[in-house]
């Protein structure tokens, strides 16, 4: 179980280096990720099928024990994200091979990737703050470079803000983790949700929790701190894109349901009308900001921002149910929205535009890419019977269930805009006639593996509709850990690693 525990950051890092030594050609740097990538996925399996047999598993490494050493939790929640990361990253080698230039490759683009998983696995296992603080770094700096590697003026403009912003986040999260030590003597997620919760709350806690959270919402891109967002998404390859549209901002959320669950659950009275707030919030600006585009890229960013409010919205209604149906929702939404990216790097493609008023016709010329469209595009609406439907039927009955009928409500009218929304995309882009100055690209090269990671993710779209309860099963027994801080501090106590079975 040790091995499983480091191997999903162990494996990318080794990949990286691998790849920083091979040369630099796109059919050898492509296939020793993609192999990099299978192995990943290969872990993340194994790593759930531990998780689900075992329970919970904290895995001290080093020679410091709880609650000082590095720790590093294996619940259900993170298995979970470990498992659609690494689908995430095999399905964006193989867009890559078919859409990333030799000239990016040349550049370490696929080592850099590889950086980027590490950074959000480490993310995703960490247990203790200062080790979540590292890997957002590593993943930081990855996705910096990743975004401006194209070096176009856009691309450096939307480097320099979403590295401002970021910095100013990482510098309130490194403050919140130092003034936490200075107070409660450790950085252990679960030492400090069990010190907060033996007292009162001070002045001192209060602040502390006020400088996470805000750190964790401009890593989420949630209302008022996501500008950073629609202004850098659309201007690196669609590869690049996808991915920071699938992982960046879900990191982000998942160190919100963290630190909500394990640090500050006696605070919750605080905590969960604030997120009933700020999500509701997110998700009518992030909407209304997406009907008002014509740019497809900038129209699925701001799609970005108006989906995390509904996984901010679930931690309001703070319940295990709410919990349960916020972690399908992100699952869901990872694969939706990295999809949706990937196909608008295919339209951008075919029309050689991303502006949708210079795009059409393509209903005609590429009829496959209007039904792969369809599959995430529909999901995203909440129309049945694809994994948005359940995801947001889920939620809305927890918020009728909890009499948060406003809630319910605003929820419902979000996926009606958010579908006017992908009907423009579909009208712009592939119903109407091709305006006169659209051509066919010079070279359709590589397209086939485009359209395959397409495929694969869409796959996955419908299968989670069909068959929900497998996911719901998985992130009702995440929600139900999560829920339960006692059988952390208990995996914690073991002298390496512990393990504790759930009820």
């Amino acid at each position: 179980m040790i091995f499983l525990s480091v191997a999903p950051l162990l494996i990318p890092l080794a990949g990286a280096a691998l790849l920083l030594t091979l040369p630099r050609t796109t059919r050898v740097q492509g296939a020793v990720a993609i192999l990099v990538s299978l192995s990943h996925c290969l872990v993340a399996a194994l790593l759930l099928k531990e998780v689900q047999v075992h329970g919970i598993t904290v895995t001290q490494i080093g020679s410091w024990a709880f609650p000082f050493g590095i720790g590093m939790i294996i619940d259900q929640f993170a298995a979970l994200m470990i498992g659609v990361t690494a689908l995430v990253g095999l399905t964006t080698i193989l867009y890559s091979l078919g859409s990333i230039s030799e000239d990016l490759v040349k550049r370490r683009y696929y080592a850099l990737l590889q950086f980027l998983l590490a950074g959000v696995c480490g993310a995703f296992l960490a247990g203790d703050l200062f080790n979540l603080f590292v890997w957002f770094e590593v993943l930081l700096m990855a996705s910096f470079v990743l975004l401006t590697l194209g070096n176009t003026g856009a691309q450096f403009e939307a480097g320099i803000k979403y590295l401002t912003i970021n910095f100013f986040a990482s510098a309130l999260f490194l403050a919140g983790a130092g003034l936490a030590f200075s107070e409660l003597g450790t950085l252990s997620m679960v030492g400090l949700g069990a010190a907060l919760s033996a007292g009162p709350a001070s002045s001192a806690s209060l602040f502390i929790m006020a400088l996470l959270l805000v750190a964790f919402a401009v890593k989420a891109g949630v209302f008022p701190v996501y500008s950073w967002l629609p202004a850098s998404y659309h201007t690196p390859p669609a590869a690049i894109s996808a991915i920071f549209a699938g992982l960046l901002t879900k990191v982000g959320i998942f160190a919100l349901y963290r630190a909500a669950t394990l640090i500050f659950p006696s605070y919750h009275y605080i905590l969960a009308p604030i997120c009933l707030i700020v999500g509701l919030l997110t998700m009518i600006t992030g909407v209304l900001g997406a009907v008002a585009q014509m740019n497809i890229k900038k129209v699925l960013s701001f799609h970005i921002i108006s989906q995390i409010g509904y996984m901010v919205l679930a931690l309001g209604f703070w319940s295990v149910n709410a919990l349960a149906a916020g972690i399908f929702y992100l699952i869901h939404d990872i694969i939706v929205k990295t999809n949706l990216f990937f196909l608008a790097g295919i339209a951008e493609r075919l029309c050689g535009t991303d502006r949708l008023a210079a795009m059409g016709g393509l209903y005609k010329r590429a009829p496959y890419l209007s039904l792969l469209f369809l599959v995430p595009a529909l999901s995203l609406s909440g129309v049945p019977p694809l994994s948005g439907f359940f995801a947001k039927f889920t939620l809305v009955s927890v918020a009728l269930e909890q009499s948060f009928f406003l809630s319910a409500g605003i929820a419902l009218a979000v996926g009606i805009l958010t579908l006017f929304s992908m009907t423009k995309i579909w009208n712009e882009a592939f119903w109407k006639e091709a305006p006169p100055e659209v051509r066919s690209p010079p070279s359709l090269k590589g397209l086939r593996w485009m359209i395959a990671a397409s495929l694969l993710l869409a796959c996955g779209t419908v299968l989670i509709g069909i068959y929900p309860r497998y996911l719901w099963e998985a992130s009702l027994s995440a929600a139900e850990q999560m829920f339960n801080p006692t059988l952390y501090w208990v995996a914690a106590q073991g002298e390496s690693a512990a393990t504790v079975s759930t009820p």
